[in-house]
């Protein structure tokens, strides 16, 4: 019942999720070494005859494993497909692709590497066996999607057999998520576990987790009533039960869902749509309490609820309501925990800890990375907002901490962390700020959705981007070309445009607003040597002119172009029609994910040899993009020098963009001139002590343009980084341009960051 892989509506097409899993390397994962290989001597050291020493060592003190391999950060995803998603029995190589995405959301979340394994067995004693022997390659086991009742068996005899951390995220997961917004739940009620009534309606894995958690967290057993098909279980039944529920039978005169219901205050529903009826509701106590998690259907909506009751707490699996129990608050975090103190298992207190201490961050005030996505609307603790938000950038510090503290206190750890307040300046360090970054953009953009300009129409995958725009519900979606070749090419690519709300197609030749955009144009452009038509011809015939003009004039809020132009070509289109805004100067600016950290570079588009005056103006343009995106920025104005040394020309005009904005006094941190090595080492930054930098840059004003352009590049290629842009910044009106050739995937997320105004 893992939670963190419902969805409420499908926001793409059959066709996009198979070409986002063929397209490249086909899946989601790869290997990668994290030492060099590039000399016969890296070779050497990393394989014979330089293993052999780590494998005496090894095999002298088996512990040594956790420092000279990869097994203290390497978790197994493994399952046999017998209870994939919603979807049922599908076997074990089907399960592959959300094994894969499970491994995808560890790294992603809590920088836990992973490895999906698909044992194509659904007898429990093969798979044991299986499993059981593979406990030296790995620092934890990740249960996924096995059925019930042999899951409870699996994960019993392999927690027995294995020294490490067996953990069935489908049974525990969701219980962890569920019992921290229970947790608040009932402080904003004003209940108290021992005398709070529960019923949980579904007594399959994450039914029964769920009761076993919340008992052990203080629910009196015979308040905690365990429904299934066939009613509730009572202490004496016979018909269907098995040791696990017999486990949790109350002693109970109800004998139905209806009867378990009627008074109680708090309904868990892990079973199907439509369970709990608008009646059972209106049975229930004052205040009740609901969380409705069945995949992918609620047992019942939260407005079917609020027809009968205005005094409910709802939470369900989905994105699209308040309160999501969604279990990648819990299990990457969980892991991270429960590796970084080399635990043997993952026990009660601990599971018990996460549940804690999601709840306890849901009651702090939320940062502004996390307040982004509320436009006008930052989230509170209240009946709405019970449970953390997945891209709250706090979890990566919360609850692995809890976590480890509470291996190390009931004595499970193998090595205990000494000083938590430097593992928690660690575990932030590990968080992928541009993923993070992104996913706040995109829930912001949904909240207030775009009408976005997609200028190249006719293009394959600009229209694939298009119809990906509209299916994440991120707005409207205007197409510019001649309908029928946007038609047959998205014919063509079986994309399906026909009737499709959402998605808009503009002949520029044939618009109504065609002679007010060429009247437009020629009042800016009849002194720099243009004729009313050629300023007509650009607007019949050039899209990137026409688009500009839909957003210039307010038919359009947004726009994202360069697919098949220079980037330069579809910048000096743009500036015809749209002017920078007042005060500001236009740059660009490119987002690098490297490693783990973010870094902002600029310009990377726009001015070719900065003077002072520029350095300074870029400078005060890529910070104001920082904390756009919510960082608190730290400004390195590079150079191939350190303040002063060696001495020169190019040096001097970085040094006196300095004094320029020591006479602005900027609201951030800023420092210069400085080599690129200096200004993201902190260790380098200390030989400095007089340097204003507190920590590493994440904002690298560069030189010049080519050096900008060359080393982002550089980085994408050979270092492996993720570069996001150039993104313009500075224009009155938000326009993105994305790389020649560039895929749907980018396509989408420049749109988005054009519909967000990233530029400002």
């Amino acid at each position: 019942m893992d939670t963190s892989k419902r969805r409420a509506r499908p926001t793409f097409t059959d066709q996009e999720a198979l070409q986002f899993h063929a397209q490249g390397k086909p899946g989601k994962l790869e290997i990668v070494p994290t030492k060099p290989m590039a000399t016969q001597r890296d070779l050497s050291l990393a394989y014979s005859p330089g293993v052999a020493v780590p494998v005496k060592a090894i095999h002298e003190d088996p512990t040594r494993a956790f420092d000279y391999t990869a097994r203290g950060n390497l978790v197994a995803v493994v399952s046999n497909g017998t209870a994939i998603l919603g979807l049922g029995n599908l076997g074990a190589l089907a399960s592959k692709p959300v094994m894969e995405g499970k491994s995808v959301l560890f790294k992603r979340f809590a920088d836990v590497d992973s490895i999906d394994l698909e044992v194509a067995t659904e007898d429990a004693d093969e798979f044991v066996n299986c499993v059981r022997y593979l406990g030296p390659s790995f620092g934890g086991i990740n249960l996924e999607d096995i059925k019930a009742p042999e899951c409870f068996i699996i994960e019993e005899r392999l927690r027995e057999l294995m020294d490490i951390p067996v953990f069935h995220d489908d049974q525990h997961g969701t219980a962890i998520i569920a019992a921290a917004g229970l947790v608040n739940a009932l402080h904003l009620t004003g209940r108290d576990v021992t005398s709070t009534k529960l019923v949980i309606n579904g007594a399959g894995a994450a039914g029964i987790a769920c009761a076993e958690l919340i008992k052990a967290m203080g629910f009196a057993p015979d308040n905690v009533i365990l429904c299934d098909t066939k009613g509730a279980v009572y202490k004496g039944r016979i018909e269907g039960m098995n040791q696990w529920k017999s486990a949790h039978a109350a002693d109970t005169e109800a004998r139905t869902l209806a009867d378990a219901v009627r008074g109680a205050d708090v309904f868990f529903g892990l079973s199907a749509k439509g369970a709990l009826t608008p009646e059972m509701v209106a049975s229930m106590a004052p205040n009740p309490i609901i969380f409705a998690m069945a995949n992918p259907d609620p047992e019942i909506l939260p407005e079917e609820v609020a027809a009968v009751r205005d005094d409910a707490i709802m939470a369900t699996g989905r994105s699209d309501y308040p309160n999501q129990v969604n279990n990648v608050l819990g299990f990457p975090y969980i892991f991270r925990g429960a590796l970084d103190v080399r635990a043997t298992t993952i026990n009660m207190e601990m599971k018990i800890a996460a549940a804690k201490a999601l709840a306890e961050l849901a009651r702090e005030d939320v940062p502004d990375e996390v307040a982004a996505a509320y436009q006008g609307a930052r989230p509170r603790f209240g009946r709405d907002y019970i449970i953390p938000v997945p891209f709250d950038p706090r979890l990566i510090h919360v609850v692995p901490a809890a976590v480890a503290q509470a291996a190390m206190d009931t004595g499970v750890a193998r090595r205990p962390i000494v000083d938590m307040r430097g593992y928690k300046a660690q575990l932030s360090a590990r968080r992928d700020p541009v993923a993070g970054t992104l996913n706040r953009i995109f829930e912001r953009v949904r909240r207030y959705p775009k009408r976005v300009v997609f200028a190249e129409g006719e293009e394959e995958q600009v229209i694939r981007a298009a119809a990906s725009f509209v299916n994440q519900g991120l707005g409207t979606a205007i197409l510019v070309g001649r309908e029928d070749r946007v038609y047959e090419t998205a014919e063509l690519a079986g994309i399906d445009l026909e009737g499709k709300e959402g998605i808009e197609v503009h002949n520029a030749r044939l618009s109504h607003r065609n002679a007010t955009y060429a009247q437009f144009l020629y009042e800016r452009l009849q002194r720099k040597g243009f004729l009313l038509r050629d300023c007509q011809r650009l607007i019949n015939q050039d899209r990137n002119h026409f688009g500009a003009a839909m957003v210039a004039l307010g038919d359009a809020d947004a726009m994202v172009t360069g697919v098949t132009r220079n980037y330069s070509t579809a910048l000096e289109d743009v500036r015809r029609v749209i002017d920078h805004k007042p005060g500001h100067r236009v740059i660009g600016v490119s987002i690098v994910l490297a490693r783990g950290r973010t870094v902002l570079v600029a310009d990377t588009a726009i001015t070719e040899m900065p003077g002072a005056q520029d350095l300074a103006e870029i400078a005060v343009e890529a910070a104001g993009v920082a904390k756009r995106l919510g960082y608190e920025p730290r400004v390195a104005m590079l150079a191939f020098s350190n303040f002063g040394q060696p001495p020169g020309e190019r040096s001097q005009r970085v040094q006196e963009a300095v004094r320029i904005l020591d006479g602005r006094r900027c609201d951030f941190e800023y420092d210069g001139e400085m080599a690129a090595d200096v200004a993201l080492n902190r260790d380098h930054i200390a030989a400095y002590p007089f340097c204003r930098l507190t920590g590493p840059a994440n904002v690298l004003i560069m030189p010049a343009f080519h050096s900008a352009s060359i080393s982002t590049k550089m980085l994408q290629e050979l270092g492996g980084s993720t570069v996001i842009g150039p993104l313009i910044v500075g224009l009155d009106k938000p326009v993105q341009i994305v790389p020649l050739g560039a895929k749907d995937s980018d396509i989408v997320n420049m749109a988005a960051l054009a519909a967000y105004n990233i530029g400002g």
